[in-house]
């Protein structure tokens, strides 16, 4: 529960995440150079904490550490506490998580990071526990152990954070390599391939996180070879996703990501990116294979985007939380007995039947994840142990008119429960891969009301988030525009641009996308070894400044920008276009090189170039 009785810097901020922690009694500040000097004057750490407001873990910690006031009396005494909106600042987040994973192997958020004054870091952490338990250190004792460490090792904890700045540098240099030929393709389908689930689809073991990026680098590959292998990959894993519980059943969406292969038990969050990304790999699954599940499922997603995620303005939130009423997940669970109460005895028996309802809970296996969720129940087909078709029959069975019945019965009743909070926040980069997807919807499903959704959108980031220059904003929120634009919020609004093109072959929208591309190429690119920088000339400088092109849970602003480059080739005609391309393509091939799988969306700009 909030300490309401305290209140700290972070009161006068726009960030949902920033105001969470307001009334902690945590002295925070905001990242600004007032935090900076007051630990130089004072001679004092920081104690940085990174994380966002949808995230669950950093709810956990917030509750268990931040919130106590014997924790807060700690770090207000040993350090000067800032807490930062990763979402709102990814260039800082980008920064410091790489020293997370250079420390510590892993990442994650939140991220703790102790820095000395002038912002060098000398420890990493993600989610710590407020007190010591199986055999880690408990933040309590962390805490002290740094306040001896400071008062007489200071010197050794410069040194240790001077060569983490050293091996971060050295990382970020990127030499040219020579130019990827399409062999690299096949390289990346074979990786994709060993790894791939042909139970459940998907890559890898649990968890699993949708990806999507990936799967249509799977369907141009599929395209370009007839590859069957690689189109069933994508049919399976898009069906057996659609089917689980990492779908929303009841009021449509995906959820973060699956704490099992099966996608049945999902981490609840919903991304606006997710979102975007999820309904275009569906649309082209649709195109490519005719099949109706995909062009349904894309609109559903598409649905519950315009209806619960657009602003009154046209702008689209960023997030919804996991948790409701401090339980993560409640909002979307059901008991057998309340659907017994809700439903007619037909009804019940058809859920019960093709969406897994069971007296003790469907999520209930002792000792996992779901343990927690004890007698409560997600709706998800479990079919992943069958083939494509039969998949398709069956689930084309459980989404007849009888079930859109029973589901907006059910739809009503949760609708009146305590919902998950909404990150109200509006991020440029974000709301360029909804344009995108809207666009891409407007044009596959002749859908009038998803076009008019993206021009909607595109015109208030043109209001909101743009200057007379050309320059983007990165965050609006409460009627506050600010943060100098990244990378990503230019070449993912220049996606979505060029999808409203092909849309409505409006050159507006077409010249906008120039201007943008413009603006990159004079503020982003390095002249010298080539490629886009994250931040720009103009952002504020940190330890390093970034140039990535691996592609995560999103695509990087690299892959994007190399894919917009041959787009903007082939719609003007302009050679310089894909010159920069090869420019940018020979910037990152040598780390393509290294892992390809990795690099699947800058691989379908490959792709593209030797079509």
């Amino acid at each position: 529960m909030e300490h309401k009785k305290y209140q700290n810097r972070l009161l006068y901020e726009k960030s949902p995440y920033l105001q969470q922690h307001a009334h902690n009694p945590v002295n925070w500040f905001p990242w600004k150079e007032e935090a900076f000097n007051t630990a130089n004057k004072e001679n004092k750490p920081v104690f940085l904490s990174i994380g966002y407001s949808t995230c669950h873990w950093c709810h956990v910690m917030a509750h268990e550490s931040f919130e106590d006031e014997g924790v807060a009396r700690l770090i207000n005494e040993i350090f000067i506490p800032v807490k930062v909106d990763r979402e709102e600042r990814p260039d800082i987040d980008k920064v410091y998580m790489q020293v997370a994973i250079l420390m510590t192997g892993s990442g994650g958020w939140p991220l703790t990071i102790f820095l000395t004054p002038d912002k060098t870091p000398f420890f990493a952490a993600t989610y710590i526990p407020k007190n010591n338990q199986y055999g880690h250190k408990g933040l309590i004792e962390i805490l002290q152990q740094v306040k001896e460490l400071w008062k007489y090792q200071q010197n050794k904890l410069l040194e240790q954070g001077n060569q983490l700045i050293d091996a971060l540098q050295k990382n970020s240099v990127n030499l040219n390599g020579e130019i990827l030929t399409n062999e690299i393709l096949e390289r990346a389908y074979q990786e994709f391939s060993d790894r791939f689930d042909n139970k459940a689809g998907g890559f890898g073991k649990a968890p699993k996180f949708p990806s999507p990026h990936q799967l249509l680098f799977l369907l141009r590959y599929w395209k370009r070879t007839e590859n069957e292998q690689a189109l069933a990959m994508v049919e399976k894993t898009l069906q057996s996703m659609q089917a689980g519980g990492i779908f929303d059943h009841i009021g449509f969406g995906f959820h973060r990501y699956s704490t099992d292969k099966n996608w049945i038990l999902p981490h609840f969050e919903k991304m606006l990116y997710d979102q975007a990304l999820l309904s275009m790999s569906y649309l082209e699954a649709y195109q490519m294979t005719g099949k109706i599940i995909y062009s349904d499922t894309a609109r559903k997603i598409l649905n519950y985007v315009t209806r619960d995620m657009m602003s009154e303005e046209g702008g689209f939130y960023s997030a919804e939380d996991a948790d409701s009423e401090g339980e993560e997940g409640k909002y979307y669970l059901w008991t057998e007995k309340e659907l017994k109460d809700i439903l007619d005895k037909d009804e019940f028996v058809f859920v019960k039947k093709y969406f897994n309802i069971e007296t003790e809970g469907n999520l209930y296996k002792k000792g996992q994840p779901g343990e927690i969720f004890g007698n409560r129940n997600i709706f998800y087909k479990g079919f992943q142990e069958q083939t494509r078709a039969d998949i398709t029959k069956e689930i084309v069975v459980s989404d007849t008119g009888k079930w859109e019945k029973i589901r907006e019965k059910l739809y009503g009743i949760r609708a009146k429960r305590i919902p998950p909070d909404k990150d109200r926040k509006i991020l440029t980069d974000w709301n360029g891969l909804i344009i995108a997807a809207l666009a891409k919807a407007a044009q596959v499903l002749e859908d009038e009301d998803f076009l008019e959704a993206a021009k909607k959108a595109a015109d208030f980031i043109f209001r909101r988030l743009e200057d007379s220059s050309n320059h983007l904003l990165h965050r609006y929120s409460e009627g506050d525009a600010a943060i100098p634009g990244f990378l990503d919020d230019y070449a993912f609004l220049i996606w979505g641009l060029l999808e409203l093109y092909k849309a409505t072959f409006s050159n507006e929208y077409l010249q906008k996308a120039l201007d943008l591309n413009k603006v990159l190429f004079l503020d982003f690119w390095d002249e010298k070894n080539g490629g886009f920088y994250f931040t720009s000339a103009n952002n504020e400088q940190l330890l390093i400044r970034q140039k990535e092109v691996y592609d995560g849970a999103i695509p990087s602003g690299n892959s994007v920008a190399f894919y917009n480059l041959l787009k903007l080739a082939d719609f003007t005609g302009n050679k310089q276009f894909k010159q920069r391309a090869y420019q940018l393509l020979k910037a990152f091939s040598p780390m393509v090189e290294q892992n390809p799988s990795a690099y699947a969306y800058f691989l379908t700009g490959v792709d593209l170039l030797y079509l």
